[in-house]
């Protein structure tokens, strides 16, 4: 029997996804999103302890920010470590429903049709669609295009998140093609553009000494 849906959750509109490629630029990329948003911590080839200050650092600011903070992982791992929830992998999906009891928000990747049904019966709170538009982080995976996204977006149950290329013009447009309402979506390397040209207008901006 199919699991029980969770109740409607309001998830952000809009997400950092961290990977280690980011190195020093991720702290000036989370603090490039914009109030409220979210941010999915990877970093999944980093020791334990470095991965936990990392978390501990985004944490705070996080809070200062009003962001939501999932650490892909085990729920145990990210209740520990402060999160608000956990991006569950499809091979630990057996951990979706202890992860809900404990009052923690959860996400999943949904790359196909059997991730997407995955992602229904789990009882996940959001999906992390992708790639919708090819991807410096994946180029060698074919992109989805819009009409495959919408369908994997409506089988999966859950709030979807457009992930893969992703910039606001493009996620202007799959709000129009999905008949409105807003389009939460993710990028990585927008939001490290965004913050490279923050810091060279603050640099143009600078007084000279």
């Amino acid at each position: 029997m199919p699991a029980r849906q969770p109740q409607p959750l309001r998830l952000p509109a809009v997400w950092l996804f961290t990977d280690a490629r980011l190195g020093d630029a991720l702290f000036a990329a989370a603090r490039a999103l914009p109030p409220g948003s979210g941010i999915v911590i990877r970093h999944d080839d980093l020791p334990r302890g470095a991965r936990w200050r990392l978390v501990r650092r985004l944490a705070r600011l996080a809070r200062a920010r009003g962001h939501m903070l999932l650490v892909a992982g085990s729920p145990a791992e990210a209740r520990r470590w402060g999160a608000d929830g956990v991006h569950l992998r499809q091979r630990a999906i057996r951990g979706a429903a202890q992860a809900r009891r404990t009052g923690l928000v959860v996400t999943m990747p949904v790359h196909d049709a059997h991730e997407a049904r995955a992602a229904r019966r789990a009882g996940a709170h959001g999906a992390f669609v992708s790639p919708l538009h090819p991807t410096r982080s994946h180029p060698e995976t074919p992109a989805l295009g819009r009409r495959a996204w919408l369908a994997l977006a409506r089988l999966g149950g859950a709030a979807p998140v457009a992930l893969g290329g992703m910039i606001p013009a493009r996620a202007r447009a799959l709000c129009r093609a999905s008949g409105g309402g807003a389009a939460r979506w993710a990028a990585i390397g927008h939001w490290l553009e965004k913050a490279a040209k923050r810091r060279a207008r603050q640099k143009r901006n600078a007084v000279p000494i």
